[in-house]
């Protein structure tokens, strides 16, 4: 079965859909949505990371956020985080969306990625069931650790994640104070 995806303008409206691989071949621009789990302990905050699993059709092997995917076609962000979250990591937390921004980037593989992300961030403290046909690993990251290691080691996460997490770090600190 091949999911459809639903194609945006640079204002997130939707203007029609189209099967999810062909929409990173061309590349057209589509909504995404990249959920941030973090928690505090010892006065300290958490972000927990995925390693993507090595056969993601890109960004294999590469550390992101807790969740990310696109909403099918007909499925709103509401029903499409909650969902990916139990298929991806075998759970379902409460998040709530932060901001969205536009990014592109082409992958040597041959295909690219155009995303309005939805930013999503919630707290979480229990355990895990990550996909192994999602995700090869599972680390909780102290926040100054997570920005050390994109100083130094850039390729090692997905692009996205380079994007969204200077972010959502700096709103969760807000918060957290």
């Amino acid at each position: 079965m091949s999911d459809e995806i639903i194609l945006v303008n640079m204002n997130d409206d939707e203007i029609g859909c189209c099967e999810k691989m062909e929409a990173h071949r061309i590349p057209a621009l589509h909504r995404a949505f990249s959920v941030f789990l973090y928690k505090k302990e010892g006065g300290k905050l958490y972000m927990m990371l995925q390693k993507r699993a090595e056969g993601k059709y890109h960004s294999g092997g590469l550390w992101t956020n807790a969740c990310c995917s696109h909403p099918r076609k007909g499925e709103t962000l509401a029903e499409a985080v909650p969902r990916r979250m139990t298929e991806e990591l075998g759970i379902t937390a409460d998040v709530e969306e932060e901001f969205s921004f536009t990014y592109f980037h082409r992958f040597s593989e041959g295909c690219a990625e155009f995303e309005y992300d939805h930013v999503f961030s919630g707290k979480w403290e229990g355990e895990v069931r990550p996909n192994p046909e999602e995700i090869s690993q599972v680390a909780w990251m102290e926040f100054s650790d997570i920005g050390q290691k994109m100083m130094a080691q850039p390729d090692s996460f997905s692009p996205w994640f380079m994007i969204a997490a200077p972010k959502v770090m700096a709103v969760l600190r807000d918060r957290e104070q």
